[in-house]
């Protein structure tokens, strides 16, 4: 009889080598068993919990956020636009979704908008960060997206050399690193050049480490591009403008294209830090910095509005070539177009309701109340974690996310060893499987060689976290007690 894999085209032999290497730690092996458990508990299984808290990725609804009124409301007007006739929804919830509608093909979300996105939207957003940073935008420079990781990877995309070896494109990453891009680097074949913030100093991003990173990637590919992630996934750091401005110079010093993650613009809640767009203080440094190659990334899925499935984003791209504009525009063609709705949670977010208008005082209390859950949660969990033996965690300045340093006992090391698992991860399913708290393990992220960790997002309503985290303390020191 033959071997029934021979049948097929598709054999772990043939399949893409790089989709075989390519590793996405957030919804990895620990996020698969915490879904068996949660079938395993609704079965009737006794375990030491009842549920499953998830807080390994930043799903706001997930873990129980209330949808921003507003946002909703034009989303409702928009899909059922009879809903306009309808005196349930207030007069600029019906003023956006007019103007959106007025955009659309046909006046209908149901048809294509361009593959750069709905036009109004575009200019929306345009003004959004005219009134952010306080320079001009133009909507020609904006490109919607499936989120912003689809923004993303159209722009690396562009970078990619088409080639192997020390001809392959090079891409700074910071590690730790949303491992977005380390994703993609490995389906793009292409050349990672990681550099280390600095865990000592508050997660720093410091031009030594960047100068040394590059160094060591000389010969090895061509570098094209370095990416920042601020305010930081998973660390939660904030840059300082300072710190902005020295990056700049470094990439322009090198020649590298700047790639700006700034999914998290609206979370900042350290005292004395503030958030500052790649492009604000490049335009504001002046000649040859404000003529540098740019992109910038923003989405719907986090901030105060964590409307994740709507998979809504867009890329701001400046200082491009014409031509290389125009391979840009074609490459995205190919996807026809973002999804409309995910376009329509971005306008609402770019051009909410303002003062005078029917719905900014509920739209403004309901923002505040998640921002001001955030902050509480941010300075709860960065307390607790620093009053637990064996745990040292740096203050969570923004982002979603705590990025705790495990110091694990030699034996607990050499049992995950053993078991050919990084210590993190081996940390992290013990407890999965004993508190139900689902967490990623800090090497999913990239650490530094000798040190463990684990990212947990600040998201579950705070009498939850609570709780669960008075679990976790028992479970860490049961464990260090074990190992010890």
């Amino acid at each position: 009889m033959s071997d029934k894999k021979e049948d097929h085209v598709l054999t772990m032999k043939t399949v893409n080598p790089r989709a075989v290497e390519m590793e996405y730690a957030v919804r990895g092996p620990i996020v698969t068993r915490s879904v068996e458990i949660t079938k395993e508990l609704a079965a009737g299984v006794q375990m030491p919990f009842s549920s499953v808290l998830p807080a390994n990725i930043g799903d706001c609804h997930a873990t129980g956020q209330t949808p921003i009124a507003f946002i909703r409301q034009v989303v409702a007007l928009c899909t059922y636009p009879q809903l306009l006739q309808s005196d349930q929804f207030p007069a600029d919830a019906k003023q956006r979704a007019e103007r959106i509608l007025a955009g659309c093909k046909g006046s209908s979300v149901g048809s294509y908008s361009a593959s750069s996105g709905v036009d109004v939207i575009r200019e929306d957003i345009a003004g959004y960060i005219i009134k952010r940073d306080g320079h001009p935008a133009n909507m020609d420079d904006i490109i919607l997206s499936c989120g912003a990781s689809d923004g993303i990877k159209t722009v690396l995309n562009l970078m990619m050399t088409g080639k192997d070896g020390n001809e392959a494109a090079g891409i700074m990453i910071p590690v730790p690193q949303y491992p977005l891009y380390s994703a993609t680097l490995t389906e793009f074949n292409a050349f990672p050049i990681p550099y280390y913030l600095n865990e000592e100093n508050k997660w720093s991003l410091e031009v030594s480490e960047l100068k040394r990173a590059l160094t060591a990637a000389k010969g090895k590919c061509l570098p094209r591009a370095i990416c920042v992630i601020n305010p930081g996934n998973p660390t939660g750091q904030v840059l300082s403008r300072k710190n902005i401005e020295d990056v700049i110079k470094f990439a322009h010093d090198e020649k590298l294209i700047l790639l700006s993650d700034e999914v998290y613009q609206h979370n900042v809640y350290a005292e004395g830090s503030e958030f500052f767009s790649f492009k604000k203080v490049m335009t504001e440094m002046g000649a040859p910095y404000c003529n540098m190659e740019l992109a910038s990334f923003m989405s719907a899925s986090k901030g105060y509005m964590g409307e994740c499935g709507f998979r809504g984003g867009y890329a701001e791209v400046v200082n491009f070539q014409p031509d290389v504009r125009a391979i840009l525009l074609k490459s995205i063609s190919a996807k026809l177009c973002p999804p409309i709705l995910g376009q329509v949670v971005i306008d609402t977010i770019v051009n909410p309701p303002q003062k005078g208008e029917p719905s900014y005082e509920q739209f403004e209390s309901e923002k505040n109340v998640v921002l001001d859950l955030l902050k509480k949660k941010a300075k709860l969990i960065t307390k607790l974690f620093n009053s637990i033996e064996g745990i040292k965690c740096n203050e969570v300045m923004g982002a979603m996310y705590a990025f705790p340093r495990l110091f694990l006992p030699e034996k607990a090391v050499a049992a995950a060893k053993a078991k050919n698992q990084s210590p993190d991860f081996f940390y992290c399913y013990q407890l999965l499987e004993q508190t139900g708290l689902c967490v990623v393990p800090g090497s999913g992220f990239g650490e530094k060689e000798g040190t463990y960790h684990f990212r947990i997002t600040i998201l579950p309503p705070l009498e939850e976290m609570e709780g669960v985290l008075e679990k976790f303390k028992e479970f860490h020191l049961k464990f260090l007690q074990q190992y010890k």
